[in-house]
């Protein structure tokens, strides 16, 4: 069970997975052993399921950021999943109810490449696309 203090020590973290143990112990008021084994207790009972880097994609090369609702033909649910390694652009996938069954956030160099993701989906199934315009 995730108490009070668990809670602070997470969202302290979720802001800036890389803040010392000293400094998430003087934000709340515990020592940062106390910190240290909280995190720990965190990370094995999976609470904490891993650290992440979060890059700027407009620096990387990526002009273009798109979420993708696809709507999958027939009996290519596995086989599109089975190659998802065959698309690196794909940043995130979720399966999902409603009149699609893919959600994706997808990060393209620019139109020509975004047209080119298209094209190599449209073997598996319908793409809706959606351009973001910005980050709220």
């Amino acid at each position: 069970m995730v108490d009070h203090l668990d809670s602070k020590i997470i969202e302290i973290l979720e802001k800036n997975s890389r803040t010392s143990f000293v400094e998430i112990g003087k934000q709340i008021g515990l020592s940062p052993s106390s910190i240290r084994e909280r995190i720990q207790k965190l990370e094995e009972t999976e609470v904490i399921l891993g650290y992440g880097l979060k890059t700027n994609p407009k620096k990387l090369g990526y002009g273009l950021e798109v979420f993708i609702l696809f709507k999958l033909y027939s009996g290519k649910l596995k086989l599109f999943v089975d190659q998802l390694d065959l698309f690196p652009e794909i940043q995130e996938g979720f399966r999902i109810t409603g009149g699609f069954n893919i959600c994706m956030r997808v990060l393209l160099e620019d139109q020509m490449h975004l047209q080119r993701f298209i094209d190599r989906l449209l073997q598996f199934g319908e793409p809706t696309t959606h351009l973001i315009l910005s980050e709220l």
